[in-house]
């Protein structure tokens, strides 16, 4: 196996993904270029997290407090959100209920962190 196919298959194909979601569930919003821009650019966790909210919307929130437990963050997306919280000068409170997210996660984000912000 070569190094490529290896590397490809590390990570989930989100574009087929949600281009499979979108096909089944949600035919009208096939042709919705603000969609299929952030489909084709998905880079972080935070990237995914605003393509749910287009796609799925805010009803999505309430099934949202369920699957809270079972988001994971890569190193870019924490850094992305440490860097607006002290960009914004916000607090961990603040900074995690922007985000939806446990304000001891923010914490514990920051002392491991704390030497690349």
């Amino acid at each position: 196996m070569d190094q490529k196919s290896i590397e490809r298959n590390r990570y989930p194909d989100y574009k087929k993904i949600y281009t499979d979601i979108i096909i089944e569930r949600f035919p009208d919003k096939k042709n919705d270029l603000q969609i299929r821009d952030k489909i084709n650019c998905i880079q972080t966790t935070l990237d995914i997290l605003s393509l749910n909210t287009l796609i799925f919307g805010e009803e999505e929130l309430l099934n949202e407090i369920d699957n809270q437990k079972l988001r994971s963050y890569d190193e870019n997306s924490i850094v992305k959100i440490l860097d607006y919280q002290r960009k914004n000068q916000l607090s961990n409170t603040a900074t995690a209920l922007h985000f939806r997210m446990s304000r001891n996660t923010v914490a514990k984000w920051k002392i491991i962190y704390k030497y690349k912000i």
